[in-house]
């Protein structure tokens, strides 16, 4: 995300018992590096949650099976398993990433936090953060358990994402890409367990706050990685932001899109085209509202959220459609 939202990055499945508690962080907006301060709206996680994220332990909830592809064609990306169900362009979208609440009648999709269950009767998005860590606490469990799975610049130094001051994982080897997935990857097995059709990854663009450690090529590695677990699993995978990479989509495998603030930027067109706008996208200025709805004639599913995406009925929410 580009700008302020809340992130609660907790976990779900059995208990990890080495993994220290932590305190919440926020989940942020963020796109090709323009970026604002955190919002500070949220609630506390508490310990066991915290102990099940770092771990990637996996939910004991049933699996959901899905139906093959909606239109889905072999030549609009890498081959995906039949079960793997594919968004529908255009479906009434929410993004509740700071707190699950009760979608709208008109709302066919939704993206949660993995933590949260996924809502009955729609087309849920779990969100997963892949490419970088929490701050505080989680720290400490990485620093404890894998301090080479931390990106690091020539000092030792651990590289920070200052904006949300978020260590990034390093992506730069085969080697370090592959443990990496063996705690990733069970997050994503849990998105599947608890009955999510797709999932979200986000920091796809970390390697631009790299300091050049990181390139397009990791991030494609990566990611080509997560698309081949959460294919495995019959989840669908969302290309979150990062326009830059469009161009790769042959190669990172991603399936459609979550872009936030195209209609700010004039992006929207190049989402669309590219996924054939199965794209879902989020606006928080009302300014920007009208022209995401315009993109690619109306086709794409947009959403205006207040930037802390708070829940429905707390002060300061917002939730409008075109």
């Amino acid at each position: 995300m580009r700008d302020v939202i809340v992130r609660r990055v907790t976990g779900r499945g059995a208990v990890c018992p080495a993994t220290p508690a932590r305190t919440p962080a926020t989940r942020r907006g963020r796109y090709a590096g323009r970026r604002a301060p955190r919002g500070l709206f949220g609630r506390a996680a508490v310990a066991l949650l915290l102990l099940l994220t770092v771990c990637g332990c996996a939910s004991s909830s049933s699996s959901s099976s899905g139906t093959p592809a909606d239109g889905a064609s072999r030549d609009d990306g890498p081959a995906r398993p039949e079960r793997v169900r594919l968004p529908k362009p255009g479906m009434a979208f929410d993004y509740q990433l700071g707190g699950a609440y009760r979608p709208a009648d008109r709302v066919r999709a939704v993206s949660r936090d993995r933590t949260d269950d996924p809502a009955p009767g729609r087309y849920n998005i779990c969100y997963v953060n892949a490419f970088q860590t929490q701050p505080d606490k989680a720290v400490d469990w990485w620093r404890s358990h894998h301090p080479d799975l931390l990106l690091r610049d020539e000092d030792g130094e651990l590289v920070i994402d200052e904006d949300w001051d978020e260590p990034l994982l390093d992506i730069s080897t085969a080697h370090r890409r592959t443990a990496l997935m063996k705690i990733v990857g069970p997050w994503i097995d849990g998105c599947a367990e608890d009955g999510f059709d797709a999932v979200e990854p986000d920091n796809l663009d970390s390697y631009q706050r790299s300091h050049a450690l990181l390139d397009k090529r990791d991030a494609i590695a990566f990611a080509r990685m997560l698309t081949a677990r959460a294919h495995r699993a019959h989840l669908a995978v969302a290309q979150k932001n990062t326009a830059e990479l469009l161009g790769d989509r042959s190669r990172t495998g991603f399936d459609f899109a979550v872009a936030e603030e195209c209609g700010r930027y004039d992006e929207c067109g190049q989402y669309g085209a590219a996924y054939r706008d199965r794209v879902f996208v989020i606006e928080y200025r009302q300014a920007d509202l009208a022209p995401a709805c315009e993109a690619r004639d109306g086709r794409m599913s947009v959403v205006l959220r207040d930037r802390d995406l708070r829940p429905a009925g707390a002060d300061g929410h917002v939730l409008r459609h075109c």
